[in-house]
């Protein structure tokens, strides 16, 4: 559990907040078990949410809240802002969109995110990609709405449309093509969030750890390895090769 704080006269509307957020992520995990999440980080948050609302996607404005985070023995506050994109859907909970949360936050401090990172015995160390799949009649639909929600056009890859952020990329893809794509891989619902990608600075190892830890291994089309959303809690992971990064 990690207390939020917030002014008394916040306290009421935080409450609500937080009731209505639960009430979201139940409603995803009712439609499957898997990923339902999806932020993009931002420089500017504010001017995120003037572009989005000058786009004509509503959203519920920037919210601030403030959490301890303990580091080097100090206790310290780090102040969390973002944004939630709303559905023009009205079947959709507010708060959310037709595959899930989807939302902005502000850049974080490095010495709060720092402090969380830990070495993994896989070599994991980067999100790199996220995989957004939906049904093929409705996969234009879908990239406009990303193409809104990121302020740019995507561009092809196959099947895939790819919105390349520089160190991350998002890549939609029709029902049609994710087996091409990740085979043996279905989507537990349309539209859905079914894999992501994560960087690893020797991938051999990685392969070897997922072995000892009894993983059945697939491989991409373009010959990366995953595990399974069925053996993954619902949301297939790929293991990407990539240099050294700073941490």
């Amino acid at each position: 559990m990690v207390p939020l704080r917030a002014p008394a006269e916040m306290l009421t509307e935080l409450v609500e907040r937080i009731t209505a957020t639960s009430a979201t992520v139940a409603a995803c995990l009712d439609r499957y078990e898997g990923l339902h999440i999806l932020m993009f980080a931002s420089p500017d948050i504010d001017a995120a949410a003037a572009r989005l609302s000058a786009a004509g996607v509503g959203h519920g404005a920037v919210n601030s809240v403030q959490r301890p985070v303990r580091i080097d023995g100090e206790t310290l506050v780090e102040t969390v802002r973002y944004l939630e994109i709303d559905s023009a859907e009205p079947t959709v909970r507010r708060g959310a969109v037709e595959e899930g949360r989807v939302g902005v936050v502000a850049g974080l401090d490095p010495r709060f995110q720092n402090a969380r990172r830990l070495s993994h015995p896989n070599g994991a160390f980067d999100l790199v990609e996220v995989v957004i799949c939906a049904a093929a009649g409705d996969f234009d639909a879908l990239r406009a709405r990303y193409e809104n929600y990121v302020g740019y056009p995507s561009t092809a890859e196959g099947a895939a449309q790819v919105f390349d952020m520089g160190s991350a990329r998002l890549v939609l893809i029709p029902d049609s093509a994710l087996a091409e794509r990740l085979p043996g891989e279905t989507a537990p619902a349309l539209p859905s969030l079914v894999a992501y990608t994560v960087a690893v600075r020797d991938l051999d190892a990685a392969r070897e750890r997922l072995r000892i830890n009894g993983c059945r291994l697939g491989e991409t089309d373009s010959g990366d390895p995953f595990v399974p959303a069925e053996q993954a809690l619902g949301a297939a992971i790929i293991f990407r090769q990539s240099g050294p990064t700073a941490l």
